[in-house]
């Protein structure tokens, strides 16, 4: 029974030697099935095995989870396996559970800088910006300042603060504010990825779909505020308070930020 639902009653056969990685792997699932187990744990169970194989698995594997309808714990370092097996997430760092959550939150609402620097590909950009006085804005050091409308922040002025934003959300063209420096760029077919420097030094990838500027062009970009996170540069923590939120206009830059409490 384990065989035929794991697709291998016709290799039943053959010698170890004269199967494939995948099916190798398959065996080693209906080894743990035949068990009738409470628990499966699966520890990297698709590391050795190539790019297209490991696709093929990833969907084998949560097919016949949904199937045997039994608990599944799988530790992996791939982002994508986490994202696409899991129904809760525990990211570890240094034998520490950095958030515990479901796939979309871990990526929507990182607890921290590390969960959020870990999830996403191409990693989220990070920016440096400073806490204004009488705190109602951050002040980035790439220049622009993001006024928080709705009162004072609960943290003291000149606080430290990191600025996050994917790739992908980075606004290029259309009057942005912000000039990007192009030095690298990489073609993916459909879309290119744009390595830069800002003004302050700092650096930012952008996902661009379409044509994409030659190496050591200027391009001008903007951060829009649905798109940014906000945490404390000393603890690496999500602040809240600070989580910029546009009000009226989902496309409204970084001069006009609400925020979510």
């Amino acid at each position: 029974q384990a065989a035929d639902l794991l697709g291998l009653g016709a290799l039943l056969q053959r010698w170890p030697r004269q199967l494939s990685g995948g099916q190798r792997q398959r065996v080693a699932m209906g080894r743990a099935i035949v068990r009738e187990p409470k628990l499966f744990l699966f520890d990297e169970p698709l590391s050795t095995l190539d790019a297209k194989l490991r696709v093929q698995m990833r969907a084998e594997i949560k097919r016949l989870q949904r199937r045997l309808g039994v608990t599944s714990l799988y530790v992996t370092h791939d982002q994508v396996e986490a994202m696409t097996l899991g129904d809760r997430l525990v990211v570890m760092h240094e034998g520490r559970a950095e958030q515990v959550a479901s796939p979309m939150e871990v990526w929507s609402r990182p607890a921290n800088t590390f969960v959020a620097g870990c999830i996403g590909a191409p990693a989220r950009n990070f920016l440096e910006a400073t806490l204004a006085p009488g705190g109602e804005a951050a002040i980035l050091k790439a220049g622009p300042r993001l006024a928080f409308i709705d009162g004072r922040r609960p943290l003291p002025d000149g606080t430290a603060l990191t600025i996050g934003i994917r790739p992908e959300h980075v606004v290029a063209g259309g009057g942005g504010e912000i000039p990007l420096r192009v030095d690298l760029v990489e073609p993916l077919g459909a879309e290119s990825l744009l390595h830069g420097q800002l003004p302050s030094g700092e650096e930012m990838t952008v996902r661009l779909s379409g044509s994409s500027p030659l190496p050591g062009a200027i391009l001008p970009v903007s951060l829009p505020a649905l798109s940014l996170h906000v945490f404390e540069t000393g603890t690496g923590a999500r602040v809240d308070g600070l989580s910029p939120r546009a009000r009226g206009d989902a496309g409204a830059s970084v001069a006009n930020l609400g925020t979510v409490r």
